[in-house]
């Protein structure tokens, strides 16, 4: 293990209250820092836009939704590589051919810049014929800026550049707030525009880290297109992880009696989109703990099971350690349910205080509550996810996250058509319900592990 793993794991060995506090608050900032500093930075753009500087409230709203549809566009459109790309470069590391990785990471890129640019321009050439030039340049660059963004953030993760990553979103969202309040003046166009150079900080940063960390014997290569080279599933699981998630919310933009257009053939959902976007700040606890249990507990005794694996250890030995590494993913996924539970109690206690200090109607408690559960289950997802990555059975999660963007998409539609009342449970059944099956497959799976990893080899 490298970076976190080592630096979680030194914190947690002083066995005192401080150790422990460090190393969770550590893992929250690392894990959560780049989704709370996103959030973050696009409501303080929007708070101070209209308290400070009288920027008219549908402009403010255009400019929301045009980052989020940004956002949206570039995970789905990036989601394909950014899983199958970084499974090819941790093989690489284990092969010790590092030199391959930078010109391949700078390959990817650049497909990933030419399609997001194609995407981008016949967009707003299309679809935007009502909006100044300013706009959609803005528009088509932050799309290709994020998608960037986004394959960047993916690698140096598999990289372990936590650190670095949450550094880099600070610097990149400090420098969008700045530059969208000092453009504000120009508008929803200049807002936009702040924003996006904000992105091209963060991306630049990106490729300065990657280039400066890793040997590069060639410019650019693209070796990870070669037939075979890449996992065919880990393409789909990228694509249908990304629409599940957002797939919600894509039934509530497209149902006209729950949405309104806002600027061109962008829609949103008042009454349903503020709540999911609020609900992410409430996963920061599960993530840390997540992290923290992942990288610590779990890869230790994940390691020492197939080192005895690989190093022919005996057979009593083996059996033991794969119990140990039972036992730490459960207790990991009891410690993350039994947080986010705390986290909800929480968040029940104090939404309404939150509300009225964002000036946000009440009638929203009962859907951000079930958002709040959605995104808690969300993080127990991810858990079980990761665990079934490291035991490499891509067939499991390809299944899973095909499940969710199904039940996510079903289960909104049959709320919509249910009333008010019941919006919000879509999501959250999706949820509940994929989470159920991943963990009916994960103690299938732990139970043959040791007949499945030496006789389907």
């Amino acid at each position: 293990m490298a970076g976190i793993g080592f630096e979680l794991r030194r914190l947690l060995r002083r066995d005192s209250f401080a150790g422990l506090f460090k190393a969770y608050a550590y893992a929250g900032i690392i894990s959560s820092g780049p989704w709370v500093l996103s959030i973050l930075g696009i409501l303080v753009i929007g708070l101070v836009s209209k308290k400070l500087l009288t920027v008219p409230d549908a402009q403010i709203t255009r400019f929301q939704v045009s980052v989020t549809y940004l956002i949206m566009l570039s995970l789905v459109l990036t989601g394909p590589i950014q899983l199958s790309f970084t499974r090819w470069v941790a093989d690489r590391l284990f092969e010790k051919r590092a030199a391959m990785i930078a010109p391949n990471f700078l390959g990817a890129l650049l497909i990933v810049i030419v399609g997001a640019g194609l995407l981008g321009l016949l967009a707003v050439a299309t679809l935007f014929p009502g909006q100044t030039n300013l706009y959609r340049v803005s528009f088509a660059s932050g799309l290709v800026v994020m998608s960037g963004i986004w394959l960047a953030t993916i690698f140096l993760s598999g990289m372990k550049q936590y650190k670095t990553i949450v550094a880099l979103f600070g610097l990149g969202y400090g420098v969008s707030v700045t530059g969208a309040l000092l453009l504000s003046r120009m508008g929803m166009e200049g807002l936009l525009l702040g924003f996006v150079v904000g992105q091209f900080v963060l991306l630049a940063g990106m490729l300065v880290m990657v280039l400066r960390t890793l040997p590069a014997e060639r410019l650019i290569r693209f070796d990870f297109l070669q037939r075979g080279a890449m996992f065919t599933s880990l393409v789909w699981v990228g694509l249908f992880y990304n629409l599940g998630v957002w797939a919600d919310k894509l039934v509530f933009w497209a149902a006209p009696e729950v949405s309104q257009p806002i600027i061109g053939p962008l829609r949103a959902s008042i009454i349903y989109d503020m709540p999911a976007f609020l609900a992410y700040l409430a996963i920061i606890p599960g993530m840390a703990v997540f992290l923290v249990r992942i990288e610590t507990d779990f890869v230790e005794y994940y390691e020492r099971f197939y080192d005895a694996v690989r190093e022919g250890g005996s057979l009593g030995n083996i059996q033991r350690l794969r119990d140990e590494m039972v036992f730490t993913i459960r207790q990991g996924l009891y410690e993350i349910l039994k947080i986010q539970g705390i986290t909800v109690l929480l968040v029940i206690l104090a939404a309404p205080r939150v509300l009225d200090w964002l000036g946000i109607s009440h009638l929203y408690l009962p859907l951000l509550y079930l958002d709040v559960v959605a995104a808690s289950l969300q993080v127990v997802l991810l858990g079980l996810l990761n665990i079934f990555f490291y035991l490499d059975r891509r067939r499991v999660v390809f299944g899973l996250t095909a499940l969710l963007l199904v039940l996510n998409v079903g289960l909104s539609l049959v709320t919509l058509q249910l009333g008010a009342s019941f919006y919000g449970y879509g999501v959250a059944l999706a949820m509940m319900i994929t989470v159920f099956v991943a963990m009916l497959a994960l103690e299938s799976k732990l139970h043959r592990l040791e007949y499945e990893t030496f006789m389907l080899q």
